[in-house]
């Protein structure tokens, strides 16, 4: 599942609104944004970089004024790491993912209505309470919002469960399918509507309509092993491993 898994992150990134393949690499930036976790590199699946490629990469980065930072599965590229600790970078953290296919997948019992979003103020809402959901790691904003609804328009998926009181309880998203898989992020629910189902039923939701649309799979994942068992319960399995490497300034 590797390669696919990195087939996609290539892919992926080249969908940015800018993209640019530097020695092996390819990068993917939003000029909306200079978060470390939107604009990044990816290698290429089996990539060998050397000093050169490696430096470029760092060139290209500088020049956007932009962290340098790598996400990839290492199993893809197994000679990328020690490239990257050559020169200077270092493990931001090793994340396992989970797969789901349609013979895997679970739906929960419907406890309430799981939307789409589809005027402004569902997406202001919806980056709204991820930013919240995510303690504040992201403030909530216009560009937020933006990408969001580009992710719905763009052949991806944004699905939220309503708060009683008006807003949004929880959501998430999944890309739009490349190489016949999609990732599933940004699942978060507002601390006062926890414990109540609504992440496992978006992320049903979601990898439901994802696989409806032709993708083989979805991936995911996952930040603690109770996240880890809200995705088993609805059909995602362990499948590999995904590196995050930097460079500090």
């Amino acid at each position: 599942m590797g390669i696919d898994v990195q087939n996609f992150a290539v892919a992926n990134l080249r969908r940015r609104p800018e993209a640019a393949e530097i020695g092996g690499f390819v990068l993917g930036v939003d000029p909306g944004t200079t978060s470390p976790y939107i604009n990044y590199a990816t290698p290429l699946p089996a990539a060998r970089p050397g000093a050169r490629d490696v430096a470029a990469l760092i060139g290209a980065f500088r020049e956007r004024r932009l962290k340098p930072r790598l996400e990839f599965a290492p199993d893809a590229a197994p000679a990328v790491q020690q490239a990257l600790e050559e020169a200077g970078f270092t493990v931001e953290a090793m994340h396992e993912y989970l797969v789901c296919v349609p013979e895997t997948l679970t739906m929960p019992p419907a406890a309430f209505p799981v939307e789409t979003p589809s005027t402004d103020e569902d997406y202001a809402a919806i980056d709204a309470a991820l930013s919240e959901a995510f303690g504040g790691e992201f403030a909530a904003s216009p560009e937020g919002a933006a990408r969001l609804r580009r992710t719905e328009e763009s052949g991806g998926a944004v699905r939220f469960v309503r708060a009683a009181g008006g807003g949004c309880a929880g959501a998430a998203m999944c890309s739009a399918p490349a190489v016949e898989t999609s990732e599933l992020a940004g699942v978060g629910t507002r601390p006062d509507f926890r414990g109540r189902g609504i992440a496992a039923a978006v992320t049903a939701t979601l990898a439901e309509t994802t696989l409806a649309r032709g993708a083989r799979s979805v991936w995911l994942e996952y930040g603690g092993d109770g996240s880890r068992r809200v995705y088993e319960r609805v059909g995602f399995r362990p499948a590999g491993t995904r590196l995050y490497m930097s460079l500090e300034a």
